[in-house]
C-alpha cells in the first residue's frame, strides 16, 4: 500500500542581544505543531550567531520531535490495533 504525504515545515529565527530563539512550525494539513528553542550566548564567548542559530533551532526541531511522538503515542493507544486478555497479543503496532 503506497501512501506519500508532503508535509509543510517553517523555521524562523530571531536574535536580539546574544539570545537566538527558534520556532518552527509544522503543517500537515490535519494538525499544526510548533516547536521552540533558545540559545544565549555566554558573554565570556565570542558571539557567533551561526552557532546560535544551529543551537536554538536544533532545539525547536527536538522540542517538535518529541511532539510529534507524543501524538504518535496518543494516536497509538486511542487506536484498535490491539486485543486484550489472557492469550492475547498485539495484532498490529509501531516500535517507539
Amino acid at each position: 500500500m503506497a501512501h506519500t504525504v508532503e508535509w509543510r515545515v517553517h523555521l524562523y529565527l530571531f536574535e536580539d542581544e546574544g539570545t537566538t530563539k527558534a520556532r518552527v512550525e509544522l503543517d500537515t494539513g490535519a494538525t499544526a505543531l510548533t516547536g521552540r528553542g533558545v540559545a544565549r550566548c555566554n558573554p565570556a564567548d565570542t558571539d557567533v550567531p551561526e552557532i546560535g542559530d544551529e543551537l536554538a533551532a536544533g532545539r525547536a526541531m527536538h522540542d517538535l520531535a518529541q511532539q510529534l511522538l507524543d501524538a504518535a503515542e496518543r494516536d497509538i493507544g486511542g487506536s484498535d490495533t490491539s486485543m486484550s486478555g489472557p492469550g492475547t497479543r498485539q495484532a498490529a503496532g509501531w516500535p517507539m
